[in-house]
């Protein structure tokens, strides 16, 4: 095939095309689609090019958001809390009178007595007084009328924690702890202490515990001092609470043991006012002598009463049991405070200081009695 052959196929091949076009484009819109599905001549000639398939993406239905019920939290069954004791309408008032730390006294002991019907707690105290400032509240003139509003059977008093200023002596200006100022705080303590007593009333004076500042707790030693020796010229009975707020170098700690031996934290973070745990191991110390002094009035619960007595039935022994006769011991001997003697028997010398004492106060506890199963001796034959 030459040249002019091949340029007259190619003429001829495009006046072909464009009388299709023309052809394509006279037709009403039905036919183009019907001729569109028909190959061209070019498709003829050239073949027919792929078309490149677009897949339609495909479409995830979303789960469908299913709401569920929240469970009800289950219910934790409260224990009832057992009702509040009543007091007896005889009860004996314990009255506490005095400062801020009197004020904590006062809330340990109510949890003490909580549960005795026969001891109920009153108290009257200021937390910013003392025995200097008796311009702001002056206690021996208020604490009359207090005893004469509760009558109460036994007064406690503590007082001296916001004593450490100047005080005013025969109109002058005295400063803390000089000659001066010393002579007439002791006197000021001696017409308190006797004002307590001037009805014959069992009188207990807690001395003041140690404080995080070191310049307070040397000063409360000193005042400590005081209180105790115009405490027991009164009549009444001076309450160390010291050793249960320090550790065994005497050094003043934010923890240590409650009342039960557990470590807790006794006092707040300014190293001055007490934590609940702290409040109750305060009273603790003065709790045992309220319960000594008081004796069968500030027995726990309510006791037999009435009638009931006689629902208490003796059962004989056996007659071929061996009987030993002793001497009567009261329910209360020996006292947990470290009583020396049961009724009837000779004195026992010991510490004065009893096994709940020593555990409280310096952690101690007794050796195991030889052969139980805690006794970790080696050589089982010594003695404890």
């Amino acid at each position: 095939m030459n040249r002019t052959t091949t340029t007259r196929i190619v003429r001829l091949a495009l006046a072909l095309v464009a009388a299709a076009s023309v052809v394509v484009t006279s037709l009403p819109a039905s036919a183009q689609e019907q001729r569109r599905e028909r190959k061209t001549i070019l498709e003829l000639l050239f073949g027919t090019p792929k078309r490149k398939v677009v897949e339609p993406e495909p479409q995830i239905q979303k789960p469908r958001a299913v709401i569920r019920k929240k469970k009800p939290a289950p219910t934790v069954a409260k224990k009832a809390e057992p009702p509040p004791v009543e007091k007896l309408p005889d009860a004996k008032v314990v009255l506490v009178v005095g400062d801020f730390i009197a004020g904590s006294l006062g809330d340990g002991l109510d949890a003490a007595f909580e549960t005795t019907p026969g001891i109920r707690v009153e108290r009257r105290t200021n937390g910013s007084s003392g025995i200097v400032r008796e311009d702001y509240y002056n206690w021996p003139a208020s604490l009359p009328a207090l005893i004469a509003e509760t009558k109460p059977a036994l007064i406690v008093v503590s007082m001296g924690a916001n004593d450490r200023q100047q005080m005013t002596v025969a109109g002058e200006k005295e400063k803390f702890r000089s000659e001066a100022w010393t002579k007439e705080y002791e006197a000021r303590i001696a017409r308190i202490a006797a004002l307590a007593r001037q009805d014959g009333k069992p009188l207990l004076w807690m001395g003041m515990p140690p404080f995080q500042s070191s310049a307070l707790t040397a000063d409360m030693t000193t005042l400590n001092t005081l209180y105790h020796a115009s405490a027991e010229k009164a009549g009444g009975e001076f309450v160390d609470i010291w050793d249960g707020f320090v550790d065994e170098d005497g050094k003043f700690v934010i923890s240590g043991s409650d009342i039960n031996g557990q470590q807790v934290r006794l006092r707040g973070s300014d190293g001055i006012n007490f934590t609940k745990a702290g409040k109750r191991k305060l009273a603790f110390y003065v709790e045992k002598e309220i319960r000594r002094l008081l004796g069968a009035a500030a027995a726990d619960g309510p006791g037999l009463q009435g009638d009931l007595k006689d629902l208490v039935v003796a059962t004989p022994p056996a007659e071929d049991a061996e009987i030993t006769k002793t001497q009567p011991i009261s329910l209360a001997d020996p006292a947990l405070d470290g009583g020396t003697a049961l009724l009837g028997a000779a004195p026992i010398k010991g510490t004065g200081k009893s096994l709940r004492d020593k555990l409280v106060e310096k952690g101690e506890t007794a050796d195991a009695p030889l052969g139980r199963v805690d006794d970790f001796r080696l050589d089982k034959t010594a003695t404890p």
